[in-house]
């Protein structure tokens, strides 16, 4: 069993202990059982529960409380349940009786970002390989219990932003005394999903000594009288509802025998089968074996090929390998797997960040070596460790440490820092994006702030969060080219002009500084047009250019070749005049195609500036066309306490394409104050007090296209 170095073993314990939750809440078994059923029966347009129809254990209901009106991500048990009773907010659910219709929380946790497809650029680093290793990441967001379906009122979160490294995303956690099959949270996969990568749901059997019971295991690979594996199709069935992309299968609890382990290899089978038309995907982790005995192998061999590949062809797509590989046993790997017709890359290296970070011990050329081909593909477990570790945990604090961990000390992939012992992803994986059609827009929103901001104004000053509102971002932090000083870029809190953050640069401009932005595909017109929203707080006399690459580098490492074009000049009596709208016609480039954007900001006298840019965006000139509205809000289920009151809301969705939905409040002198967005087509106001004497709440929900425009409101009121 790998260990980490105060002797704890690393896959068990964070999967038993996540991060801890919120205070104690007041069980939620009364809402599923009885409270809820009239706002499930709203928001899903199905018969209202009855206690006969919850999936939850039979217990005492209790009365409905703001809090109980909360929707959370969703977690079950294969089938049978614990004895005893849950602890406070925890529901204990059996996954072979859910069904969408009777989950009063679907309309909240449910997905709307389709997996968009990425191409791959050429790196701005001979050492990062296209085609060879990939990287998977296990991630907590949250405790198992009580992780928020949409966000919540805290910029305290795991935004992560370094998708272009990606391939897979593990939606980690579970334990035996809340459940432990998890299904990712909406804003995580639309988020992924938008940068085109994968997000797994996880199945974790835990140890015995974690309370593992092999019960869960024989549960999960039973047959039914037909033949068929009922908690298969159920996966499946998930998967395709809650809209994530397969299941990542980790059987840790001893004492099987090599029955249950075939019948372990026919149930991932049958679950390949069923998922595959769907384009669903099984990650098998390292654990039991052929035996049906967990040994945890570090390799992929003889004892556990058969839940990889079997004579039948293959069993899991890729395999996470576990903590305890050696430079042999992977090299080892790679050739079994090449054996198999099975690419090694394939395979997942394990690599425990969770304590130590970018201090990890980790034997980079036994997955990655610099002078050949990459052995395998690796991943990392908790790479949050960028977040958790920290003292200051504000949003700028938390993305000047996430930069480092995937990019590396310089901060710039293209110019790596002299190797310690960490190897940054940026330094050796080829990075990917999506952006290949118009419009495109991006303004620098991570998905989490201390504040949101419409048209550089503060439309709240709470701190929130939510993945599904971040845009793409660019996915090399940061390339810049100069040939003098480097400035300092960074993504930042302070302002922005929509969302919660913007993109700063700040230092001495000693010669023109060239700040490489996405990498894309965009087919240009006679009419395209490029947009920049900017604002420049300090310095002296700036000017601006946008870059249009219409070709790539000619090799990994060449500078990508750009065509400047002017974009506005500010002198000193501008400065703290605000955000300014730069538009740049791009006929000159009609018929070709874009393959990167960027900026170059010039200094006259070569002095320290502070520059920010708050949006970018491409598109087709023309009048602009806001988006439909969206219809029928309603208020479907409430609480009220202490003068305020807690509310599910839920409308129709707008006909047409949508980014997301954008709830507001109308106060009594007219003001409007942002609420929170959302992908989906429900949403859940967990506190909204009344403004001093007035009847009503007066709220509204619009519509955002791919440009940020927004369409009229639907309108509601909630009467006081």
């Amino acid at each position: 069993m790998s260990e980490n170095d105060n002797g704890v073993d690393p896959r068990t314990t964070a999967a038993r202990a996540c991060p801890p939750a919120a205070p104690p809440r007041p069980a939620r078994r009364g809402v599923l059982a009885a409270g809820a059923g009239a706002g499930a029966a709203a928001l899903l347009g199905a018969p209202a529960l009855t206690p006969a129809a919850s999936a939850a254990p039979a217990a005492p209901p209790v009365a409905a409380t703001p809090a109980d009106l909360a929707p959370y991500a969703s977690y079950w048990y294969p089938d049978s349940l614990p004895g005893g009773a849950p602890g406070p907010g925890i529901v204990w659910r059996s996954l072979k009786e859910w069904s969408p219709e009777t989950d009063p929380d679907m309309a909240h946790n449910t997905a709307t970002v389709p997996l968009a497809p990425r191409f791959t650029p050429v790196p701005p680093h001979p050492g990062a390989r296209a085609g060879q290793a990939r990287i998977s990441s296990l991630v907590s967001f949250g405790p198992t219990a009580g992780n928020p379906s949409q966000g919540s009122a805290t910029a305290d979160f795991y935004a992560l932003t370094h998708w272009a490294y990606i391939d897979e995303l593990v939606f980690w956690g579970g334990s035996s005394g809340e459940g432990i099959v998890l299904a990712p949270n909406a804003p995580v996969i639309d988020a992924a999903h938008r940068n085109g990568v994968r997000v797994m749901g996880n199945v974790f059997l835990p140890p015995a000594p974690y309370g593992g019971d092999l019960q869960w295991t024989r549960d999960l690979v039973q047959r039914d009288p037909l033949g068929r594996f009922p908690i298969a199709e159920q996966l499946v069935r998930v998967a395709r509802t809650y809209g994530f992309d397969g299941w990542f299968v980790n059987a840790e609890t001893d004492g099987g025998d090599s029955e249950l382990a075939s019948r372990t290899r026919e149930f991932l089978r049958a679950l390949r089968a069923a998922g595959e038309p769907h384009g669903l995907r099984i990650t098998w982790y390292d654990a039991m074996n052929t035996t049906g005995r967990v040994g945890w192998q570090g390799a992929l061999n003889a004892l556990n090929q058969e839940f990889f590949e079997d004579r039948a062809g293959p069993v899991a797509d890729t395999m996470f390998v576990d903590f305890r590989w050696t430079p042999q046993t992977l090299a080892a790997s790679g050739a079994l797997a090449d054996r198999l017709g099975r690419s090694r890359h394939e395979l997942w290296a394990a690599v425990d960040t969770e304590s130590h970070g970018w201090n990890s011990p980790v034997q980079w050329d036994a997955i990655i070596p610099r002078g050949r081909d990459h052995v395998v593909s690796y991943g990392f477990y908790r790479p949050e460790w960028t977040r958790n570790h920290l003292t200051d945990r504000s949003p700028g604090a938390f993305h000047r440490a996430d930069d480092r961990f995937w990019t590396g000390e310089s901060l710039d992939p293209s110019r790596p820092a002299p190797e310690g012992t960490w190897r940054a992803p940026a330094t050796a994986v080829a990075d990917r994006s999506t952006v290949s059609s118009l419009p495109f827009a991006c303004a620098f929103n991570t998905g989490h702030g201390e504040r949101w901001y419409e048209e550089g104004r503060i439309a709240s000053d709470t701190p929130w969060n939510h993945l599904g509102l971040q845009d793409r971002l660019p996915g090399r932090r940061w390339v810049v080219d100069t040939a003098g000083e480097r400035p300092a870029v960074s993504l930042d809190f302070a302002r922005a002009w929509r969302g919660g953050s913007s993109l700063l640069v700040t230092g001495r401009v000693t010669a023109p500084a060239a700040v490489g932005l996405h990498s894309t595909r965009l087919p240009l017109t006679r009419s395209t047009v490029l947009e920049l929203v900017h604002a420049t707080e300090s310095g002296g006399p700036l000017s601006v250019e946008v870059g249009v690459a219409t070709r790539e580098p000619s090799a990994p490492g060449e500078p990508v070749p750009y065509t400047w074009l002017p974009a506005g000049t500010r002198d000193g009596q501008a400065y703290g005049a605000g955000w300014r709208t730069t538009r740049v016609g791009l006929a000159k480039l009609a018929g070709r195609t874009a393959y990167g954007l960027a900026v170059r900001i010039t200094a006259r006298g070569g002095g320290p500036v502070a520059w920010r840019l708050g949006a970018l965006s491409v598109r087709e000139a023309g009048p602009d066309r806001p988006p439909a509205p969206p219809a029928a809000l309603a208020v479907t289920a409430s609480a009220r306490r202490d003068g305020g009151a807690a509310l599910r809301l839920s409308w129709r969705r707008a006909p047409g394409p949508v980014r997301h939905y954008e709830l507001t409040r109308v106060l009594p002198d007219g003001s409007r104050r942002f609420l929170g967005g959302t992908c989906a087509a429900a949403f859940y106001l967990p506190g909204l007090p009344r403004a001093g004497r007035e009847r009503a709440a007066a709220l509204e929900v619009r519509a955002v296209d791919e440009l940020y425009a927004v369409s009229a409101p639907a309108r509601t009121a909630f009467p006081w």
